[in-house]
């Protein structure tokens, strides 16, 4: 089977002449108003200035007891909100898509909720229930998005696991999970065999209580994953959480992603900017290879630098993440060529979003899809932030390359905190962004100057 797929992708693969890089110069912004550049030109600058991100939360309290709660909303809604947010109501967002579709782009939905590791816990069940009914209602708000949705399963939607499953049951059972001699009991296949039966699961390094939250959290996990035709992404956090998160997505991916089920329906994010990452990406790609099992990634660059940091010197423990940039940069390349290699081998089996604002691992991905023979409505996508990296975004888009842009929605009250943790986690990215703001530059200049030139004549 393997082989067949690898005939059929070298089939569909590059015609005469040699590969033809992307133009990410900006070109692209001809399509999108000059008022839509003014005002991402003024964010980005305003977001790249590190006290604004340090202190967002407290600025935005600061600002509507200054301005008034309509008056500060009315700013925000015109500057950050506007750049960042698909909208409120489902008006809003359907409008918001039209106009990426129109751009050759797709939507990405995310909700804007998840529990802190830091933050206070909370009580019952009702919080993390209440975030189900939320993704819930973003995945029926996803399948009604697209007029035209195309092959089924082109509809992607974030999911952040410590939502629905507590981050101090996440960090009992990393800690569990990292003495192999104690957690056999804690296997996907036993994880999955509860989500189907609804039987309760007893695992005996858990309180009662935690083993009740468990089960309820499997119970949710499962309801989410069985909605069709919405493939599921879940994000990766902090690394005391994720051996825990890889559990769970591994017992959902025994269920949900059989290739007779038109898998990957469940998909992994893998950090490159941690140490270990390609060696735990390449075992996961093999066991769901052995395993007979669909298998989805989201390769990114990592959002939690500073902190992870700062954790293991205070804990006296071994720095998890890589040297420095280049390294991250290294990492990301090997992991790249890595899923490639092994779309280039498993077919429609093996699905990769290449989740990247780096010019360069952008132009790698489209090089290695050329050499490779995958076809551009294959298995691939690309994937960036609504309100930023426009110019790789929109020029990927009008090559024919399937590109999801991430979309919070909400209101400013349930938005706004979710911006600015965000913010304070790609403060690398934000502060990156100084080509882009250059070709927004280009691009307006060139507009107003064309337009007094015209006026002069």
């Amino acid at each position: 089977m393997l082989r067949t797929c690898h005939v059929l992708y070298s089939q569909a693969g590059p015609s005469s002449g040699g590969w033809q890089p992307l133009s990410f110069d900006g070109g692209a912004f001809h399509l999108k108003g000059t008022g839509e550049l003014t005002r991402a030109l003024l964010v980005l600058r305003l977001c790249a200035w590190p006290p604004l991100v340090t202190h967002g939360l407290a600025l935005q309290a600061w600002s509507q007891r200054l301005l008034g709660s309509r008056l500060s909303g009315a700013l925000l809604r015109a500057s950050i909100y506007g750049q960042f947010v698909a909208g409120e109501t489902t008006e809003e967002v359907k409008g918001c898509v039209q106009q990426l579709q129109t751009l050759g782009l797709r939507p990405l939905l995310a909700v804007p909720t998840e529990e802190e590791p830091d933050s206070a816990v909370k009580t019952g069940e009702a919080w993390y229930e209440g975030n189900l009914s939320a993704m819930l209602r973003c995945v029926d708000l996803s399948r009604g998005l697209l007029e035209t949705p195309g092959p089924t399963g082109n509809i992607l939607m974030q999911l952040k696991i410590t939502a629905l499953a507590s981050t101090r049951l996440c960090k009992e059972l990393t800690s569990w999970l990292r003495r192999p001699w104690d957690s056999l009991e804690l296997s996907p296949e036993r994880l999955a065999e509860s989500m189907d039966s609804g039987r309760d699961l007893q695992v005996s390094c858990l309180s009662a209580e935690q083993n009740r939250h468990l089960q309820a959290s499997l119970s949710r996990l499962h309801q989410r994953a069985r909605a069709q035709h919405v493939r599921l992404l879940v994000d990766a956090e902090y690394t005391s959480l994720n051996p825990a998160l890889s559990l769970l997505v591994a017992a959902l991916a025994v269920r949900w992603n059989s290739p007779r089920e038109g898998g990957p329906w469940v998909w992994n994010t893998y950090q490159a900017y941690l140490k270990d990452t390609y060696e735990r990406l390449r075992q996961d790609a093999e066991a769901a290879d052995r395993a007979g099992l669909a298998f989805g990634v989201k390769l990114v660059r990592g959002a939690y630098l500073d902190k992870e940091r700062e954790v293991a010197r205070l804990q006296g423990t071994e720095d998890p993440t890589q040297p420095d940039y280049e390294a991250t940069n290294q990492s990301y390349s090997r992991c790249l060529e890595l899923m490639l290699t092994h779309v280039s081998h498993r077919g429609p089996t093996c699905h990769l979003m290449v989740a990247s604002h780096n010019e360069e691992s952008v132009r790698q991905a489209t090089k290695r899809i050329w050499e490779l023979g995958i076809p551009l409505d294959g298995p691939i996508c690309f994937g960036q932030l609504l309100g930023m990296c426009d110019h790789v975004s929109l020029a990927l888009g009008q090559a024919g390359y399937a590109v999801y842009k991430s979309i919070p929605y909400g209101s400013l009250e349930e938005v706004i905190p979710y911006l600015i943790r965000r913010a304070q986690e790609n403060r690398s990215v934000l502060q990156g962004a100084r080509r882009e703001q250059e070709l927004l530059s280009q691009e307006l200049r060139r507009r107003l100057l064309g337009r007094g030139l015209r006026a002069s004549h």
